[in-house]
């Protein structure tokens, strides 16, 4: 598979993820400001997990255009998302301690973000294997990948579990 037909594919995942959260949204009984904090966690979890695979597609989908490619693209592609990731990774570990105690406390909630969370660190790492050394395409889009599982896992969630 072609890197463009690999990324045109994830970018249509992730629109139908990000999508999916409006309607999990909507069908709701109640309004999202009054949702549990473990609630919103999962959304907002389900959201960045959504829409930064959805750039970082668009990202490469940009750079696989121009003609002749430009060095270094899929260093710079898993440099970016290396960056966006932590980024948001800190943001969310910081919403998680300071701000839901509730999510602390919930065994399954603290095993799945841990789950992620050593799923996770691999594939940061093959990220900067690929800055450093590799500059190819399959790190780059193994990291997609990987965000895309997460919104699914959060999506299944916040589907099958009762709202508290």
């Amino acid at each position: 598979m072609e890197p463009g037909e690999a990324l045109g594919i994830a970018a249509q995942v992730a629109v139908a993820l990000a999508g999916f959260a409006g309607v999990v949204v909507v069908f709701r009984r109640e309004a999202v400001h009054e949702w549990s904090g473990v609630d919103k966690l999962r959304l907002r979890l389900l959201l960045a997990n959504s829409i930064l695979p959805l750039g970082l597609s668009m990202l490469g989908l940009v750079l696989i255009t121009i003609k002749p490619a430009p060095p270094g693209m899929w260093r710079w592609c898993s440099g970016i998302f290396l960056v966006t990731t932590v980024s948001a990774v800190a943001a969310t570990t910081k919403a998680l301690r300071l701000n839901l105690p509730d999510a602390q406390r919930d065994r399954v909630t603290r095993f799945v973000f841990l789950l992620f969370g050593l799923f996770g660190i691999p594939a940061m790492l093959l990220q900067l294997y690929n800055v450093v050394w590799l500059d190819v395409f399959w790190p780059f889009f193994a990291g997609i990948v990987y965000q895309l599982v997460t919104a699914m896992a959060q999506f299944a969630r916040m589907i099958l579990l009762l709202p508290k």
